[in-house]
């Protein structure tokens, strides 16, 4: 019985064979991996992987996905976790020592800001991840100080990992096709990240950006003087985007 893509969970299905086979390619999945695949869907992309990996697990929000799933791959080969990502705890699964784990996905776009926020916790259990989301998310996690793209996700996301946008994907490579265009992106966690208080950069970030078309001096104000974004390294004049990462963490550990 055909699935019907639910608009709720924010089901797109990628269904093109020669896009599927160009992301395995990236990933390059080696037999003993631990891997972790978040919604799974049809499994098009999980068939792919577990030709070369000896097992794997997924986590699926849907449960006639699950059921599914449950009924097309034995147990000693594929672990199925039925439940959220955005609340699933990635540190369960089990990894052999001095292994790390690998995600991948194509991220319901719905939920795409959250869930990467989410991951970022598990960071240091992470060897990599590999995901499908929406071009323009993408675009906005490799942006550069001083690009339109450059947001408090860009901030808060190079600050934990290094990030590459591998290649376009046009709607058409989807069953329904979505409107907009999507990208792989891979993540690397950063074996050396900038020091600073996680919760604390959050909070300087979030307040700059809240008023991104002001310079940076009236964003932060009430948090930080003239006299400390300058001892940080900042013009106060600047807008919040052409602010570096460095800088950012500068004004954070003036905190």
């Amino acid at each position: 019985m055909k699935h019907v893509a639910r608009k709720r969970f924010g089901q797109n299905f990628l269904t093109d064979k020669l896009v599927l086979n160009n992301i395995i390619d990236a990933i390059g999945p080696r037999q003993g991996e631990v891997m972790v695949e978040i919604g799974p869907g049809l499994a098009a992309m999980t068939a792919l992987l577990l030709k070369q990996l000896d097992h794997m697990h997924v986590v699926e929000l849907d449960r006639d996905l699950v059921a599914r799933l449950e009924k097309a791959y034995p147990r000693d080969k594929l672990t199925v976790h039925s439940g959220d990502a955005l609340k699933f705890d990635f540190g369960s699964i089990p990894v052999p020592e001095g292994q790390k784990l690998r995600v991948v996905g194509n991220l319901p776009y719905n939920i795409s800001s959250p869930l990467l926020f989410h991951l970022a916790e598990f960071a240091p259990l992470i060897e990599d991840q590999y995901f499908m989301l929406q071009k323009e998310v993408v675009e906005r996690m490799v942006a550069e100080p001083g690009t339109k793209a450059y947001s408090r996700l860009t901030v808060m996301l190079q600050w934990r990992y290094d990030m590459d946008l591998m290649f376009i994907v046009p709607p058409t490579a989807f069953d329904p096709p979505p409107q907009v265009e999507s990208a792989i992106v891979r993540m690397i966690p950063k074996r050396e990240q900038l020091e600073v208080n996680g919760a604390t950069l959050e909070k300087v970030v979030a307040k700059a950006f809240s008023q991104r078309r002001k310079v940076i001096r009236n964003c932060v104000a009430g948090m930080f003087t003239e006299a400390q974004l300058v001892e940080a390294g900042i013009d106060p004049s600047l807008r919040p985007e052409a602010v570096t990462l460095e800088q950012y963490v500068a004004l954070a550990n003036l905190l």
